[in-house]
């Protein structure tokens, strides 16, 4: 039995009268997918319990068979274990992303508005040199940076106490930055940090070519993401598989490094729609010939979409995934013979209309090789569909249990 789960991030969406009152996923060409899903399973889960924050972190560790709320210390020490930082038990960690603010007449850092959470889809190469310079501007003995992907990277405080509150920025766009600075005991320094990072990186010249290219600028960094060095049960003990993971994103791969999973690199994967969907599938492939049993591959373009207000990009995406990544995987598994089974499933809604992450249950989809239910063409991958069904996991983290049968 071969096993594969695929997550099209922030996939899910609400119905829009700019659609006729459909969804991004009910508009979408996704046929492979919808084929799937009208000789399997459909339902809802809820992959983020009610009174958490509706991260990635939080959502994908409930796809991944973890119950968050047992098991989430932090988004940034996931990330952290995937860009091989090795965490103390006493050590902080933080996301720092690398941000587009907005000047203000007043020239006030606090009136800035926050216009790109992710600078423009920054490359790797860039945000180095960014990251260098914040590295040498304010590490000592107590902090370090680190660089990871694009606009997301790292800080390490260690021995911490900290006391603060933090906003993901990608919840705030548009808004005045002062309003959601972070306040607590120790606001002083992440604020002095934020503050002053504006007024390092505004005349850099990697910004400098960026604006000449027409292209933003990562003029800032954001805190926040805070956690400490979590602690996950052996995923391929708890399953009886042995799996890789394949994704663009830092956190995903630091799941998949604590649950103890191989992580797949793939050239070309940027975490956007312009990813390298063939090669994520062809890496999902020759990680079944090798013998693995279970692939989980992320794909963040739906997401980013989302973030950045791009409907058509959205749909876009969702058809990317379906023609260039699930299709040439379940043609593979198909070929060889073997019984399979699917499950693709968003970690979380990131609704267009509040550019944001949301909470409210998701579309899932199961398809097995070797238990295929009687065609049934009303039966799609979408929202309306899946409610329809009237299948539903209050726990996300059950739906993969049932998954994989236990």
């Amino acid at each position: 039995m071969k096993y594969l789960i695929v997550v099209p991030d922030g996939a899910g969406d609400d119905a829009m009268d700019i659609l006729g009152g459909k969804t991004p996923l009910e508009v979408a060409n996704i046929p492979c997918i919808n084929e799937l899903a009208a000789k399997g399973e459909i339902g809802t889960c809820r992959t983020v319990p009610k009174g958490i924050s509706p991260g990635s972190d939080s959502a994908n560790l409930s796809v991944m068979g973890y119950d968050p709320r047992v098991y989430l210390t932090g988004r940034s020490s996931l990330e952290a274990g995937s860009i091989g930082i090795d965490m103390k038990d006493t050590d902080i960690s933080f996301r720092v992303n690398l941000i587009t603010l907005e000047p203000s007449e007043s020239g006030n850092y606090d009136d800035f508005l926050i216009k790109d959470h992710s600078a423009g889809d920054i490359t790797t190469e860039e945000a180095a040199e960014l990251i260098k310079c914040i590295e040498e501007a304010f590490a000592d003995e107590h902090i370090e940076f680190y660089t990871g992907t694009q606009y997301r990277h790292c800080m390490i405080f260690s021995d911490g106490d900290i006391e603060c509150e933090f906003t993901p920025p990608h919840d705030v766009l548009d808004k005045r930055a002062g309003d959601y600075l972070p306040k607590g005991r120790d606001e002083k320094l992440f604020k002095d940090m934020m503050r002053k990072s504006y007024e390092l990186l505004k005349d850099h010249p990697v910004n400098v070519k960026r604006m000449e290219n027409g292209e933003k600028p990562a003029n800032s960094i954001w805190i926040w993401g805070q956690g400490t060095r979590p602690k996950l049960p052996d995923f391929n003990e708890k399953y009886g598989v042995d799996g890789s993971v394949i994704s663009a994103v830092d956190l995903i791969k630091g799941i998949g490094i604590f649950a103890g999973l191989e992580v797949i690199e793939v050239e070309g994967a940027t975490g956007n729609i312009n990813t390298n969907f063939e090669g994520k599938a062809q890496a999902a492939i020759d990680a079944y010939e090798r013998g693995k049993n279970f692939v989980y591959i992320h794909m963040e373009g739906t997401d980013e979409c989302s973030h950045q207000g791009d409907l058509k990009g959205k749909i876009k995406c969702a058809e990317y995934i379906n023609d260039r990544a699930v299709k040439p995987i379940i043609d593979y598994l198909k070929q060889t013979g073997d019984r399979f089974k699917v499950l693709i499933v968003p970690d979380h809604r990131t609704p267009l209309s509040i550019r944001t992450h949301s909470s409210d249950p998701v579309s899932y989809l199961i398809y097995d090789s070797g238990n295929e239910q009687p065609y049934d063409e009303t039966r799609q991958f979408n929202e309306k569909s899946a409610f329809a069904a009237g299948n539903n996991f209050e726990d996300g983290y059950k739906m993969t249990d049932y998954f994989f049968g236990k």
